[in-house]
């Protein structure tokens, strides 16, 4: 009995023996992999990714510089952009000084154009006071005052005068109050009232 449990242990171990020998053939050509399953014995190892004087492997440098050539990139082209923005800013904010010393032009313009058009109608009115006036006067009087005038004024109290008479349905005295004056100012008078 003693030598049958001799056999049975002997075989036993034979048989440990072959398994732990196959487990470490099979793990040595890489079909098993014992390697983590030991370390689970051996406890965790440290790790040693900050470890002093480390260097990145190759592919890791590599995508280190894409990252920093695509951050470069992107800086030179936010610096474009922002340069860029800067000019357009400068060309909007001249635009606007331009447009508001424009804006003041029209307004120093709108400003003339209207005293000129209330002066007009200034003008307009002394005209019709005075064809009114001359109309009233005896043409012989009339003449004398007139011929002390400009000649655009006796032209546009003349033409006030034929206006005022079509109005009124008469006929004008204007032509007689022409012969009236001396030859040379009522030559140019006649003249004048062609061109202007």
């Amino acid at each position: 009995m003693k030598s049958e449990k001799m056999k049975i242990i002997y075989l036993v171990i034979m048989i440990f023996f072959i398994i732990i020998s196959g487990a470490i053939w099979l793990d040595y050509i890489g079909l098993l992999d014992f390697a983590d399953k030991m370390n689970f014995f051996r406890g965790k190892p440290e790790l040693v990714i900050d470890a002093a004087g480390d260097e990145p492997s190759l592919i890791d440098r590599e995508k280190l510089e894409k990252e920093q050539q695509a951050l470069n990139s992107r800086e030179e082209e936010l610096n474009k952009r922002e340069a860029l923005l800067k000019e357009k800013e400068n060309e909007l904010t001249t635009g606007q000084e331009k447009l508001a010393e424009q804006k003041k032009g029209l307004e120093i313009e709108q400003k003339k154009l209207t005293d000129h058009k209330n002066e007009h109608a200034g003008y307009e009115k002394n005209i019709k006071v005075l064809a009114d006036k001359i109309a009233n006067m005896p043409p012989e009087e009339s003449v004398k005052i007139m011929t002390g005038w400009d000649d655009p004024v006796i032209i546009d109290v003349l033409r006030q005068m034929d206006v005022d008479a079509d109005a009124a349905g008469s006929s004008s005295i204007t032509s007689y109050l022409i012969t009236l004056m001396p030859k040379e100012k009522a030559s140019r008078i006649m003249y004048l009232m062609t061109q202007l």
